[in-house]
């Protein structure tokens, strides 16, 4: 029996090892498919093919969390090809899946002490919304090596290894998707500012204030909405201070007219202050917003019930 031959305690302890890595695998595939669904599903499909195979192949792996890791990775990369072709036929436009608070999705992970730490970004910074949209733009390989390599501090030979490219190539992929993100970004504020300015911005579309509004928003500033066909939202991106600004006043206005009330929350929205809009205890949109100096560059508003599942409650 496993408790005479003394085998029973090791394989506990590979068991509780692979079980402890779920946080980090969700964590790792939300990112790698900004949807919480889809990592979900991804995580589950990688504890499938470990269980799947018999226990003496188990105890054979010697570091079953690379192991993990590393079928997480193919498995994510296989999900983004499929994604592609989804998302072609989705209705207006298509948003990373928005999720709550920040504390449970810190994952620091050792890595390659190697590497350039100017090349990597922030923990914080992989979960925001303009950070996850820019992911979007990359082709998957790209989004895999750079992901696991900038974000979790990954080697490129195991990089490599789950991309099925070479170390070099996997450094180009990276270094392309590097280039991306630096082209896009904006120099954020400070967090106890952007929180001041979204404080502001409830206000004043609480008060269906159109010039407080257009004041808070930049000139070429751009509002997406993501409702999936399933409820109402813009179907394409509205352009420019004014015109986010009277959208935002009609919107609360034909509310109010309808006798359905809009609760606005301030709450944080992948890692950075955001907007939670709440009718009747149900959350029916998630803001996120990203900053430049004092005002609002970009705002993503997700509707579609099926992306605010964690927002439940």
């Amino acid at each position: 029996m496993d408790g005479m031959d003394g085998t029973g305690g090791v394989h506990d302890e590979a068991l509780s090892a692979v079980m402890s890595e779920r946080r980090h695998l969700i964590n790792l595939a939300y990112r790698l498919l900004g949807s919480l669904a889809d990592a979900e599903d991804a995580v589950q499909e990688t504890y499938a093919r470990w269980y799947a195979m018999p226990r003496e192949q188990q105890d054979a792996i010697g570091n079953p969390a690379a192991w993990l890791t590393r079928v997480a990775g193919r498995v994510c990369l296989d999900v983004l090809g499929s994604a592609r072709v989804r998302r072609e036929s989705y209705v207006g436009e298509w948003l990373p899946e928005p999720v709550p608070g920040r504390a449970a999705w810190l994952d620091e992970r050792p890595g390659d002490g190697n590497a350039d730490p100017a090349d990597r970004v922030t923990l914080d910074e992989s979960l925001n919304m303009a950070f996850l949209v820019v992911l979007e733009s990359m082709t998957p390989a790209e989004r895999v090596a750079f992901i696991l390599h900038d974000v979790f501090r990954y080697p490129f030979a195991e990089v490599a290894g789950i991309v099925g490219r070479s170390p070099a190539a996997c450094r180009q992929l990276a270094s392309s998707a590097r280039r991306r993100l630096d082209a896009s970004r904006t120099p954020a504020p400070p967090a106890a500012q952007s929180a001041r300015i979204v404080r502001d911005f409830r206000k004043a579309w609480e008060a269906k204030d159109i010039g407080a509004l257009v004041g808070l928003l930049a000139p070429d500033a751009v509002a997406v909405g993501d409702g999936g066909g399933i409820v109402a939202a813009m179907l394409e991106p509205i352009e420019g201070a004014a015109a986010i600004a009277a959208y935002l006043v009609d919107l609360m206005a034909r509310a109010a007219g309808m006798g359905q009330g809009m609760d606005l929350m301030e709450q944080t929205v992948n890692a950075q202050p955001g907007l939670v809009v709440r009718h009747e205890g149900t959350t029916a949109a998630v803001f996120a917003f990203e900053f430049e100096d004092d005002r609002i560059k970009r705002m993503w508003c997700v509707r579609n019930p099926e992306k605010l599942r964690p927002w439940a409650g």
